[in-house]
């Protein structure tokens, strides 16, 4: 990272992106496949009423598709990890398995993922894109009961399901068959993770199936803590009936993991690195102080960040005699998304330039005497609780009528969130893995801090409620038209209570609506080849968060709506062996709000982009394949009262992953040897441009080994070289000389039973 004072002093290692083409069979149009003249035929839903499908051949827009046997070789750590996949998108995932940063398209953003929504099976698994420590894909984990995954940007996105403009993921999870099928899978590491998964699925009775499945896992996690940071276990049960003009689907899924959170540390000490992480046995117990009468709590950081939940839900799709289909799906999301970490607040120091007697002081846990050259910081001991509640339904009717088809949905979803904040609660520690607080420094033994506390209690609750319809229509053999109209109300109710008295002094009463649109042109060239065209405008509603930060816009009046106006234009090449996809695109985000950290005024501004998307697989009867993704960009923010005329923060001009895979025989056995290659540019770390992130380049390598039927083994290394990149910088201190890296290499074994 460098500033306009502080050289650089870093270059870097990469990012992932591992897909094979490899087109897996499904029993519905979420992943349904058939093969005509010897070419695979993907059904894809994303971007469909309610899931209703068209082959990917000929959507007006460009979906990625993401198979288990992609994953497998992606490895992800976490679910954000797998989007890094995704052509469009940006993903800093280096802060653990929860709370990262996902950016879409040169979409505006401080962190977090305001602009992406998770679906699994067909439905948002919460409304909110982003809260607070809080996004869609903290509250979900891969396991070996997914079947594929979908990534959509733009598109006809702000028109069907949830509204959402930018990126929408869905996972699908796998389903049972007349056979009996199961996995059982032991992973290891290099940093002592220990996990076991598995699953298992078949017929219950005559049309009826289930699978079931899920993990239990524990380590001391990448950056060894000195203890057992990162714990959990997930299982999911998903039953499907199938109908004589339909079926039915019911899951659940069952969550309770939870992993350190990997905050920017200091990158002008010697010493630290990328295996560093101040979180240790001498410093994860804590006491905090809270509210005007300075209340103590004993808090475990520890704990770090994740999510104790459920997400459950089903659907029902039926066909009928006079043409008419109706598909409902629905989503009940409940839990707790905790946060508890060690935020750094400032530059690191020394001792002698903070302790009492300007020379030493002591640790807090030991009692070790610290010599003035050593290396201190200020350190929060921040405490997040979020228990969380949503439910969502989405129901369309759909009908073919010769050239025309139309379809007509109404969506709905409530959304609650409860919090509880201590932010602040800063103390000096000592620089160095698990570094203990420090006494003999006035401020670290005042139940004020050395820093400011914002403390808050709150409660919100959102209902949405919208009517849309699409229709498409056959204006030649090679050439349809379609286009889309989204009616949404949007109402919220919030009350804060900042600094923990007792008072609320901020309260909401919030109704505004939106009519969202969309339109595009789809060319068949030939039954391989096809070009596409689409304008959109869609819009992102305020939450909870919004109307705390910008209170006072929201009393001047201000809608806090973020719209969003998006133009595509694509080239599609679908063969037996080839998935290509280019696709220019071009966006307006006008009314984003940017928050530093919680408790300071917002800065409003309008972000325009333009870039194109490359996506390519291909696969050689040979064994050899290849995937290339890549995106180049431009960003611009054109309206601001400070940065006009700057490039968005923290997004990159460039950034390219090849992948290439090479199946083969060895004595007999099965084997597959693959890796990728990725590179990212340089990156402003703020609006302000004063920050600059150094690009950098990763290689990751895996090998896999079937020495017997039914027998994988797995060897997966990841940052083979041990690149140093930085991913973010000190998004809460721009100036300071912190940064997050990129996760060091580390290697993986797996040993998996087929049957």
């Amino acid at each position: 990272m460098t500033t306009t004072h502080t050289p650089s002093i870093l270059t870097g290692a990469i990012v992932l992106a591992l897909s094979s083409q490899a087109a897996s069979a499904d029993q519905d149009a979420n992943s349904e496949q058939t093969t005509t003249n010897k070419k695979v035929e993907r059904i894809v839903v994303s971007g469909t009423p309610a899931g209703m499908g068209v082959r990917k051949i000929d959507a007006s827009y460009a979906v990625t598709n993401i198979d288990a046997e992609q994953i497998i070789k992606l490895s992800p750590k976490s679910t954000a990890d797998l989007f890094k996949a995704v052509p469009g998108v940006w993903v800093e995932s280096s802060g653990g398995e929860s709370g990262a940063n996902v950016f879409v398209r040169g979409f505006p953003g401080g962190g977090d993922a305001p602009f992406l929504t998770l679906s699994l099976e067909g439905s948002p698994v919460y409304p909110a894109p982003t809260l607070s420590f809080l996004e869609n894909s903290s509250l979900f984990r891969i396991d070996e009961t997914i079947e594929t995954m979908e990534a959509l940007r733009g598109g006809p996105n702000p028109v069907v399901s949830n509204g959402q403009p930018g990126l929408t993921t869905n996972f699908r999870l796998k389903r049972g068959s007349e056979d009996t099928q199961g996995l059982f899978k032991y992973t290891t590491s290099d940093y002592d993770l220990q996990r076991v998964d598995a699953v298992v699925s078949g017929e219950i009775s005559d049309d009826l199936y289930f699978m079931v499945g899920g993990y239990v896992k524990s380590s001391p996690g990448i950056r060894d803590a000195g203890f057992t940071s990162e714990k959990g276990s997930q299982f999911t049960i998903n039953i499907t009936k199938e109908l004589d003009n339909g079926e039915m689907n019911f899951y659940t899924r069952q969550t309770d993991d939870h992993g350190a959170w990997y905050l920017p540390t200091p990158l002008n000490v010697d010493g630290i690195d990328a295996e560093y992480t101040q979180l240790g046995t001498l410093n994860r117990q804590a006491t905090i102080y809270t509210g005007p009468n300075n209340d103590a709590h004993q808090v475990d950081i520890g704990d770090g960040r994740g999510w104790d939940g459920h997400v459950s839900g089903g659907s029902i799709k039926l066909e009928f005699d006079n043409g008419w289909t109706f598909s409902d799906r629905f989503n009940i999301t409940k839990g707790d998304a905790n946060t508890f970490g060690l935020v750094p607040a400032g530059s690191a120091t020394t001792m002698g330039e903070v302790a009492d007697n300007g020379q030493s002081a002591t640790g807090a846990a030991t009692g070790k005497t610290y010599e003035s050259d050593t290396p201190v910081q200020q350190v929060g001991r921040w405490v997040v609780l979020k228990e969380i509640s949503s439910f969502t339904n989405d129901l369309a009717f759909s009908k073919q009528f010769d050239d025309l088809s139309i379809a007509l949905g109404y969506y709905t979803a409530s959304t609650s969130a409860n919090d509880w904040w201590s932010l602040g609660n800063t103390a000096y520690h000592v620089l160095e893995a698990g570094g203990e607080m420090l006494n003999d420094i006035a401020c670290n033994e005042s139940t004020e801090g050395c820093d400011f506390n914002y403390d808050i209690n709150s409660s919100g609750d959102a209902r949405t409620n919208a009517f849309y319809t699409t229709a498409q229509y056959k204006l030649s053999q090679a050439l349809t038209l379609d286009g889309g109209l989204r009616y949404e109300s949007h109402d919220v109710e919030y009350s804060v209570d900042e600094g923990l008295d007792g008072a609320i002094n901020k309260t909401v009463q919030y109704d505004e609506s939106k009519t969202s649109w969309t339109t595009g042109l789809n060319y068949s060239i030939n039954d391989d080849m096809g070009v596409f065209a689409r304008v959109n405008r869609g819009y992102k509603m305020p939450y909870f968060d919004d109307f705390r930060d910008n209170y006072g816009a929201y009393q001047g009046g201000e809608k806090l709506i973020k719209e969003v106006t998006q133009a595509e234009l694509g080239y599609k090449l679908i063969t037996q062996s080839t998935d290509f996809f280019a696709t220019l695109f071009t966006n307006e985000v006008k009314g984003d709000t940017f928050v530093r950290r919680p408790g300071v005024p917002a800065e409003i501004l309008t972000n325009e982009a333009y870039g194109v998307e490359l996506d390519y697989n291909y696969n050689h009867e040979s064994g050899f394949s290849v995937n290339l993704n890549s995106t180049i960009q431009e960003t611009e923010i054109t309206e601001s009262p400070s940065n006009q005329g700057n490039k968005s923060q923290r997004q990159p001009k460039w950034q390219v992953r090849v992948t290439p895979s090479y199946d083969f025989e060895i004595n007999g056995m099965y084997a597959t040897l693959y890796g990728t290659l990725s590179a990212v540019d340089d990156r402003f770390g703020n609006n302000e441009n004063t920050v600059t992130l150094d690009g950098y380049e990763k290689v990751d390598l895996g090998f896999i080994l079937e020495p017997m039927e039914g027998i994988k083994l797995q060897l997966a290394i990841d940052n083979l070289t041990d690149e140093q990149g930085i991913t973010e910088g000190d998004p809460r201190n721009a100036d300071a000389p912190n940064g997050r890296y990129i996760m060091p290499r580390t290697t993986r074994l797996s040993v998996s039973y087929e049957f």
